[in-house]
């Protein structure tokens, strides 16, 4: 039972008699509890909607295209509240925010709905056999699984989680039922690596090609980690030889799937010296939102904004003077488009600022964990031009603000500038750089 609070008008819920208020009991005697439910059983022509108003039980009927919405609005994109994480996993990130900030960024959700919904990563300790069933029933997927080891100690003891090992057996029941998964394994360093990184590959190579793809990516680690777990960053040596143990299963797939599966996340390439593989290596880029092969993706986007650049010059309206902001991981890469744009047209001038993460970390070298104090601290007292180009990425989904707190308006005033966010794409990149509009 799920309430109303709004219903569009002249919509088939408006027309049908549903008020605002009124509770979402049942779609074709389906009932409804969040917004799986209400996105599954609206899936049908014709609906029999059953409410409770202020005069008690009622049902509509409702005519309509099979996937077509019938304007109701609720409380939440859930319809539900968020479920709260239960683990106590030795790497989170969340345990490593400085103290001080605002109460959401403390929130670690952990809801396989919005695996579906945003893509999320969910551990499967806060799934029962009835959400299993669910899922199977609803034929959702894919499900984004954070598995990190296949070995259920060994999970146990990362996770804080008494059922963490248990709940692996639903890697089972979701390749019996056909339903398609993603996975990741954040590696730390001396706990999941080594002979145990083996194991978990050999393991997940039998879920192919239900399990499609999965992706390895290190710990991160701030500097607030005071009476936590202690972990250490991988070494040149370290992270290079984690690359080689995945391409030796990843190779192994490919030979024998046509797909290697397993990929290591670019900051393994970046820590360890090695230069990123081709575009063929990451196939589809099926773990592009976690890092994998995001520069490489980049970088061929930046490529086909060269090959059409005519084309982005003929909407350049010049002079103009640009900042964009990075972090040191990518600082090099974006440095040296930059100079590659400004090579091409007298009027741009294009300044590139690394910037250093004091706020996580200078171990945190990654766009997408900026925050805007940093941006603001090491910009300010610059001669930045006409606009201030900061990652999307480093904007929390959805909202507006950085990870510190600080909202893209605040930073804005703060530094009298426009400062827009562009999306990691190379082509976007070029044309934030001229300013040109993406639509034009």
């Amino acid at each position: 039972m799920v309430r109303i609070i709004g219903v569009e008008k002249d919509s088939k819920a408006e027309k049908a008699g549903i008020k605002p208020l009124d509770m979402l009991v049942t779609i074709n005697g389906n009932e409804i509890c969040d917004v799986l439910d209400y996105r599954f059983y609206l899936a049908e022509k014709y609906l029999v909607v059953g409410l409770v108003g202020v005069d008690g039980k009622y049902n509509v009927r409702i005519k309509k295209g099979e996937y077509d919405d019938i304007g109701l609005e609720f409380e939440t994109p859930l319809m539900d509240q968020k479920q709260h994480c239960r683990n106590g996993c030795i790497f989170c990130f969340i345990d490593q925010n400085p103290k001080g900030m605002r109460e959401p960024i403390y929130f670690k959700d952990d809801d396989s709905r919005l695996s579906f919904i945003h893509g999320n990563y969910v551990t499967l300790t806060n799934m029962y056999e009835k959400d299993i069933d669910r899922i199977i029933k609803m034929r959702i997927s894919p499900v984004n699984i954070s598995i990190h080891t296949t070995n259920p100690e060994l999970r146990v003891k990362m996770m804080k989680n008494k059922r963490s090992g248990d709940v692996l057996a639903y890697l089972d029941k979701f390749k019996e039922a056909g339903v398609s998964m993603c996975g990741q394994i954040v590696l730390c360093k001396g706990v999941n690596d080594g002979d145990e990184l083996l194991r978990s590959l050999t393991d997940l190579s039998k879920y192919y090609p239900e399990l499609g793809s999965v992706s390895i990516v290190p710990a991160g680690l701030t500097r607030h980690r005071d009476g936590l777990y202690p972990l250490a960053d991988f070494t040149p040596e370290e992270a290079a030889a984690v690359i080689d143990m995945i391409d030796s299963i990843a190779n192994e797939q490919l030979e024998k799937n046509g797909s290697r599966q397993f990929f290591a996340a670019d900051e393994f390439y970046l820590k360890s010296g090695r230069p990123l593989p081709d575009t063929d290596y990451y196939e589809d880029y099926p773990q592009l939102e976690n890092g994998v092969g995001m520069l490489r993706s980049f970088s061929d986007e930046f490529g086909m904004a060269l090959e059409d650049v005519e084309d982005i010059l003929s909407r350049f309206s010049g002079p103009r003077t640009v900042t964009a902001v990075t972090g040191a991981a990518s600082y090099p890469m974006i440095k040296g488009f930059a100079d590659k744009l400004s090579a091409l047209c007298e009027g741009l001038c294009i300044n590139v600022v690394k910037i250093i993460n004091n706020f996580f970390g200078e171990s945190i070298t990654v766009s997408g964990l900026l925050t805007g104090r940093d941006i603001y601290e090491q910009v300010r007292g610059l001669e930045l031009g006409d606009e201030l180009l900061i990652p999307s990425s480093a904007l929390r989904a959805d909202e507006c603000d950085f990870l510190c707190g600080m909202t893209l308006a605040e930073l804005s005033d703060k530094l009298g500038l426009k400062v827009t966010p562009v999306d990691n794409d190379g082509y976007a990149f070029a044309e934030a750089v001229f300013g040109v509009d993406p639509l034009d």
